[in-house]
């Protein structure tokens, strides 16, 4: 799998596109504007190219910056060569005074792919923008982020095709007291992604984000692994939704996380996109009839074996 389109709400807003040069388009109540400028930039470089940052220059001087409430932003040239704009974005936080929900990378297949994507330090972001709530980050290339304290972030994405254990290091060791949602696309070790179980005990053990109810552990290798960990973790206990979508769960880690702690409390379990079969997809629906449970779209292992939905 890869993203062939660009997502069309975000922060429960619809995306409305900014084309470079053009007038800003009408619209009717509150929406998320997404900013995208693809090139293909001809020689490696720190950070976005010139024409990039001019287009984004031009934006912050065409729109009511007072009034963006929700930002998505797309490719920043070629986004395998040049990391994100965190540079412009620190520089634009005065300007950007209300901004609560930022998705950084909504970057499509055919501009670059998921795992080329290069980030950078999120430090200097999240430190300009204090009162962030939602912030969706896509492709972990030379992606970094240290613990932080930041009172007001709601929501936590990370969607990757191998997800550093630093990155999840670094989120578990941080406060982040009103965190509702987390989401690690975990994805395979082939393209970066490092994370073990171990990694990922301060948060099954329950001793993090007292606010968290929505957990997703998507797009991981280590599926099987991590629904054997949760089967007793205390997280579990206080989750409305739990997301193991798009790995490679087969029957036996379905098999673990059934005969662990009850999942009757929980008001959505989404398992689509894995590798089921179609009895014991059956079996998962009809033990837990209160609960809003996803089996659709399981796989059939091939010759290569299975693999994530996500990875390069």
């Amino acid at each position: 799998m890869t993203f062939h389109a660009s997502t069309e709400t975000f922060a429960g807003r619809p995306v409305v596109d900014v084309e470079p040069g053009e007038p800003l388009p009408d619209v009717d109540g509150p929406v998320a504007w997404r900013f995208g400028f693809f090139e293909e930039d001809i020689d490696d470089m720190e950070g976005p190219n010139p024409a990039y940052n001019a287009a984004f220059d031009e934006l912050l001087d065409g729109i009511d910056t007072e009034a963006v409430h929700a930002l998505v932003l797309g490719s920043w040239g070629y986004a395998a060569f040049a990391d994100a704009p965190i540079d412009k974005l620190v520089q634009a936080a005065h300007r950007l005074p209300h901004l609560e929900a930022l998705f950084l990378g909504d970057i499509t297949g055919d501009e670059c792919e998921v795992s080329w994507i290069r980030q950078g330090d999120l430090d200097p972001l999240l430190a300009a923008y204090p009162k962030l709530r939602v912030l969706r980050v896509r492709g972990s290339e030379n992606l970094r982020l240290s613990p932080l304290h930041h009172p007001h972030l709601e929501e936590l994405v990370f969607e990757s095709g191998g997800l550093p254990s630093e990155v999840v290091t670094a989120v578990l060791d941080s406060e982040l007291p009103a965190l509702e949602h987390l989401e690690f696309w975990l994805g395979v070790r082939n393209y970066g992604g490092s994370v073990a179980v171990r990694h990922l005990e301060p948060l099954l053990g329950g001793g993090r984000f007292p606010a968290l109810r929505r957990l997703g552990l998507r797009n991981a290798e280590i599926a099987d692994r991590i629904t054997a960990a949760l089967a007793g973790a205390p997280v579990v206990g206080r989750l409305e939704e739990l997301d193991l979508s798009m790995g490679v769960l087969d029957d036996a880690g379905a098999e673990a996380l059934l005969a662990g702690q009850p999942l009757t409390h929980l008001r959505r379990l989404d398992l689509h996109r894995n590798f089921l079969s179609p009895e014991f997809a059956a079996r998962i629906v009809a033990e837990l009839p209160g609960v809003d449970v996803d089996v659709t779209d399981q796989q059939v292992e091939g010759r290569r074996g299975r693999y994530t939905a996500v990875s390069e």
